[in-house]
């Protein structure tokens, strides 16, 4: 970068370029925890460079996807805390390539800012970084947006990209599920993100709201929105080498009525037993607060099932053991009927 680089005009105007080189120099330390041996250009380049290693996979295929925060980034403004809100970024793109059995492989960030603070782009990154850690994969690469008038000067959006590989003829493929599958439930961490919009609706959120304490969360309302979504990259993988999956959905926007389906072949249903789900404290009190009706808990929000499994009846038990040797508590939440859609009784 040159020292030459500045313009007066354009600081004058709500730009200051060297705030984005000081921020840059501050997110590196954060870059470099994700560097994988695949990487083959440092940041600040005008494309990210990845080589991949293809031992073991004869067809490979790239398995993209894109994302953001969404407005439980409102909750980090109010919070001021920006240091988890890259984890919820990262956790929502490689989720959702890890359904079709691919490997994240890296990551790239997009930051648009109303007023570039270097320390607070730090922040957001190291958040980035630590989801790319989680997920065992590289951040090569992002940008920065400063746009003045466009975004508050204490507000910005953040959204990210990644791509995956899979061997071709280990892609996971939902066409194969039958009648009598087994379900499994991987747990969440909580509300995710997804579902906001409600979130804040029913709370009212403000930073008093957020800082009050609830004795069923244990912990304050801010806490409990602020938790990370949980990356689950590395059990899921180590379970598709070890047992045959069939199916995989990640429970975003939509909640089961929407997701589960979407892997699940035409004349098949998900039965859900609603007696085994683990509902996590914050549904139950937005559903009591809300006056929400169950249907649409279900159809908002993952109710603390992050992502669902199908597997082969007779896999369930040694897919469950694997998987809490992972440290996920997973358990079966339900089996696949003949029908369309989602029956949760």
């Amino acid at each position: 970068m040159s020292n030459n680089s500045f313009s007066e005009s354009y600081k004058a105007a709500g730009v200051d370029i060297t705030a984005g080189y000081e921020a840059v120099k501050l997110m590196k330390s954060h870059v470099a925890r994700t560097m994988t041996k695949g990487v083959v250009s440092g940041i600040g380049g005008f494309g990210g460079l990845f080589e991949m290693d293809l031992t073991g996979i004869n067809k490979p295929v790239l398995v993209s996807g894109t994302d953001g925060v969404g407005t439980k980034l409102k909750i980090a403004f109010l919070m001021d805390k920006h240091d988890t809100v890259g984890i919820d970024c990262v956790a929502m793109c490689v989720n959702d390539v890890i359904c079709a059995g691919a490997k994240p492989l890296y990551f790239l960030d997009y930051i648009a800012v109303g007023k570039n603070v270097p320390e607070k782009v730090a922040q957001i990154v190291s958040g980035v970084a630590e989801g790319c850690v989680q997920s065992d994969c590289a951040l090569i690469g992002g940008e920065t947006a400063e746009m003045p008038g466009f975004y508050p000067v204490d507000e910005y959006d953040l959204a990210g990209y990644t791509t995956g590989v899979v061997d071709k003829d280990k892609i996971i493929n939902f066409e194969n599920v039958k009648e009598g599958d087994a379900i499994i439930a991987l747990p969440s961490s909580g509300v995710h993100s997804n579902g906001f919009s409600l979130v804040r609706k029913i709370f009212n959120v403000n930073e008093k709201e957020l800082s009050k304490h609830y004795d069923d969360l244990g912990k304050t309302l801010g806490e409990t929105l602020i938790t990370p979504t949980k990356i689950y990259v590395k059990p899921v993988l180590d379970l598709i080498n070890k047992v045959d999956v069939k199916s995989i959905s990640h429970i975003t926007g939509g909640g089961f009525y929407e997701n589960i389906p979407r892997a699940l072949p035409n004349g098949m249903m998900a039965k859900i037993d609603e007696k085994s789900l683990q509902i996590l404290p914050i549904f139950t009190l937005m559903e009591k607060m809300g006056n929400v009706p169950r249907r649409d808990m279900f159809n908002t929000f993952n109710m603390g099932v992050g992502m669902s499994i199908v597997v082969g009846k007779e896999d369930a038990n040694k897919a469950v053991e694997i998987l809490r040797a992972n440290g996920e508590n997973a358990y079966i939440m339900g089996e696949v009927q003949k029908g369309e859609g989602v029956t949760i009784c």
